[in-house]
């Protein structure tokens, strides 16, 4: 083989490796599970799921495909939420998604190592779900 050729080659295979790398990535299925403070029936709450598959499918991020989304609805009562975050911290899903500060602090309690995004939490620091917002930091510890 000349030495352009095996230049060429190399190129070549440096170029579709990561291209290759990437497919196998996203063949992983990846969970998000979602924890609800409305009820299933709430007209806010299937459309905020709907926008959040939306955006994520815009990302490359499509539902069945490589992400599955776990969903339990709290209907803002406090028992379902401890109950509901106990049941998707036992799916070990890769983040937990939380809408309001029932449902973030119930997710709190149940796991401190999984990653935990939150929505509709008017003052979370107020509310003692961050430390400050400058730099969350996870649940606050006590002093």
């Amino acid at each position: 083989m000349r030495r352009r050729d095996f230049f060429k080659v190399t190129a070549g295979l440096a170029t579709v490796w990561p291209l290759v790398a990437r497919a196998q990535q996203s063949a992983q299925m990846r969970r998000i599970a979602m924890l609800m403070n409305v009820a299933p029936a709430d007209p806010e709450g299937q459309p905020a799921v709907a926008l959040f598959e939306q955006a994520l499918q815009q990302l490359g991020w499509i539902v069945g495909r490589n992400v599955q989304i776990d969903i339990r609805w709290g209907e803002n009562d406090i028992d379902r939420d401890h109950k509901f975050a106990t049941e998707l911290v036992a799916l070990a899903p890769d983040v937990i998604v939380a809408s309001g500060t029932l449902s973030v602090t119930a997710v709190q309690h149940a796991t401190r190592t999984l990653p935990i995004v939150f929505v509709r939490v008017s003052d979370p620091v107020g509310a003692g779900v961050v430390n400050a917002l400058s730099r969350p930091g996870g649940m606050p510890q006590a002093l």
